[in-house]
């Protein structure tokens, strides 16, 4: 039994390590030693990396001399060494851009009222410049209200935008994964009864979604197919079919992901995803899966 919520949150996420999100043009160090873009640098001379600014504050204790940076690509660990040189400012760098965190909007899909435990998205947090995932060390979720909506055309996608209080987490995270990010409430949300989980078929169904202020409709969708052996939160085909939802958004946008799919009164899937050419059309994920993942 959960409770489909359909509010959105912010989501705040922070890396273990650092992610390399671009390398700078030319003979740079980090394209000496064989740094890649994606990668996620772990330690710097043997001291864990845990932010940018640490990262910086490493490299110019270490001048120029060779240091060994212990790497993880592509789920493998390796060392580079690399030879830190100076800038035009005198300080010691390697020519690479790198992310340790990131923020942004999307919806709660359920909270467990037994364990207290949330999922959320229905897809994970990756990293805007190389679309790998975030590789998780802690994070948080955020009360969120929706703003204004850009509404989603053919060619160009919409999205939610709202305000969220960085100072004001409503629970903790513990997995950033491809079929969601999951964490533990401090609170209950609201007084939404729970529902049984359902195996979704073809046919009509609606989604929770909050796309105005705080206030979360229902609104009437049809799922057009049920693939059971998708790997990528496309589990389901759906299209949006409620005339004041088309109204508002045009279909589906960014910051919808996570809105929780209701059929016969069962919980069964989340939207993840829009069909750019079409904002009406998109794609969800099957609710068993996202709790497989939150249990993994």
């Amino acid at each position: 039994m959960l409770v489909p919520v359909g509010h959105t949150v912010g989501i705040k996420l922070f890396s273990r390590g650092i992610v390399v999100v671009k390398l700078t043009d030319g003979g740079t160090p980090a394209r000496e030693c064989g740094l890649r873009t994606g990668d996620v640098i772990v330690k710097c001379g043997g001291s864990a990396v845990t932010s940018t600014e640490q990262f910086q504050t490493l490299l110019q204790k270490n001048g120029s001399e060779a240091a060994d940076l212990q790497i993880s690509r592509s789920g493998n660990s390796m060392t580079l060494s690399v030879e830190p040189s100076q800038n035009d400012q005198g300080v010691y760098c390697i020519g690479a851009w790198v992310r340790d965190s990131m923020a942004g909007i999307g919806t709660m899909t359920y909270y467990d009222p037994s364990t207290g435990v949330f999922g959320a998205l229905g897809h994970g947090v990756t990293d805007t410049d190389t679309a790998l995932l975030m590789p998780f060390s802690n994070g948080s979720i955020l009360p969120s209200t929706v703003k204004a909506v850009k509404k989603g055309e053919a060619g160009s996608a919409g999205e939610l935008r709202g305000d969220f209080d960085l100072t004001n987490d409503l629970g903790p995270l513990y997995a950033n994964t491809g079929s969601g990010i999951f964490g533990k409430l401090n609170t209950a949300p609201g007084t939404e009864a729970a529902v049984p989980v359902g195996t979704a078929l073809p046919g009509p169904a609606v989604i929770r979604a909050n796309v105005q202020g705080d206030d979360v409709r229902e609104y009437c969708i049809e799922i057009l197919k049920v693939s059971s052996n998708s790997t990528d939160g496309r589990d389901l085909v759906l299209s949006v079919t409620d005339p004041a939802l088309l109204e508002t958004t045009g279909g589906i946008v960014q910051g919808m992901s996570g809105s929780p799919i209701l059929q016969n009164g069962k919980i069964v899937g989340a939207v993840t995803h829009v069909l750019l050419n079409d904002p009406t059309k998109g794609y969800g994920i099957l609710i068993e899966n996202m709790l497989d993942a939150a249990e993994s």
